[in-house]
């Protein structure tokens, strides 16, 4: 079968690999439909390895050459002997996280995704979504309902990433929300904060064509470039009191956006970091002690939240299709897809791969 291969940071190549056979009993394998390209993943084209592993996975023992494509859906085509909750002809979701089920800390007490050993299918697993087909475990492939579209399976993933980001910044009716980053996940933070009933929205971003893209697709929304205002000050002007945001979601991994989640939330408030920082950035710790305010982490999402996150996408709550900007296929990935979404320009939020094209 064809499958889009990580060799090298920008080395990306379409090649022959065996097509996944004789499941073991707890293993599944489907038929990829769509595979959405992330921002982990344009981070490995363009910079890593970062998180395929140069040495054998401690407990998958992927390394080398590694299929991507770790937000995908598609139809089961075989089962293991033990798999009971999906058989050959559903239509599924892939949740990606893979780690021990028993002898681990977290897994034991049911929080997965914070496994010491953690991998993920398409990143440090033997298959991924940018492939005719994927070998999983039985817990990773979640079946779908009717009325969700087999792109909107594949957009589970990182929806549910917005969607904890909000659980974890206790986001409730009436709140307050600003998010830095009008990237994908950024975007799907604003509608998660939404669906959860925040009635007012900010979003920050340096990319004046993602703002307007975020504009067009979501109703009274506030933007801001702060190349040329204050994120802190903007808020402040639109918040009760002059007070600050309530909740302040930062999607970008970027120093500038930390600081003005901390300095836009009001005392008291929340900031989540939701972006992945490359190294160490500094804060200033007298206005988090001083602002009385909480700063907490936000790390992938339980695992069991694929229901729930496919019905609020499914309900019409998170319309994360809105998101797509183009199709393209598996054989146009590396120059409509990957580069494309490195273009500094930034005209396209989510490519996504179908692979039946």
């Amino acid at each position: 079968m064809q499958a889009l291969r990580f060799h090298a940071a920008k080395d990306l190549r379409i090649e022959d690999v065996p097509l996944p056979s004789d499941p073991a009993p707890d293993q599944v394998i489907i038929e990829n439909r769509f595979c959405g390209i992330c921002g982990t993943d344009l981070h490995e084209y363009a910079y890593g390895p970062i998180f395929i592993p140069k040495e054998p996975h401690p407990f998958t023992k992927a390394s080398g050459p590694q299929v991507l494509g770790h937000e995908f859906g598609g139809v089961v085509k075989a089962v293991g002997s033990d798999v009971r909750h999906v058989k050959p002809g559903d239509r599924v979701s892939v949740q990606p996280l893979i780690m021990p089920r028993v002898g681990d800390y977290y897994a034991e007490r049911g929080l997965f995704h914070l496994s010491s050993q953690l991998a993920l299918a398409g990143l440090s697993w033997n298959s991924g979504g940018m492939a005719e087909a994927a070998l999983l475990y039985d817990y990773n492939v979640q079946p779908i309902p009717d009325d969700l579209s087999d792109e909107e399976a594949a957009l589970i993933e990182p929806t549910a990433v917005a969607v904890y980001a909000c659980d974890r910044a206790g986001v409730t009716a009436g709140a307050s929300v600003l998010v830095t980053g009008a990237g994908p996940i950024g975007m799907l933070t604003l509608m998660a904060a939404r669906a959860a009933g925040a009635t007012q929205l900010v979003v920050s971003d340096v990319n004046d064509t993602r703002l307007d893209m975020a504009r067009q697709t979501i109703p009274d929304l506030i933007t801001i470039n702060p190349k040329g205002q204050s994120v802190g000050d903007v808020v402040r002007a639109h918040t009760e009191g002059g007070v600050g945001c309530d909740v302040a979601i930062e999607c970008v991994g970027n120093e500038h956006a930390l600081k003005a989640c901390a300095d836009a939330v009001r005392k008291q408030g929340v900031v989540v970091q939701t972006g992945l920082h490359p190294g160490e950035n500094p804060l200033n710790w007298f206005d988090v002690t001083f602002k009385d305010i909480d700063i907490r982490g936000s790390w992938a999402y339980p695992t069991h939240y694929w229901p729930r996150v496919a019905r609020l996408i499914a309900s019409g709550q998170i319309p994360a299709k809105k998101i797509v900007t183009k199709f393209i296929s598996l054989s146009e990935a590396v120059a409509e897809g990957f580069d494309q979404l490195l273009d500094p320009a930034g005209r396209h939020l989510k490519i996504m791969i179908d692979l039946s094209r």
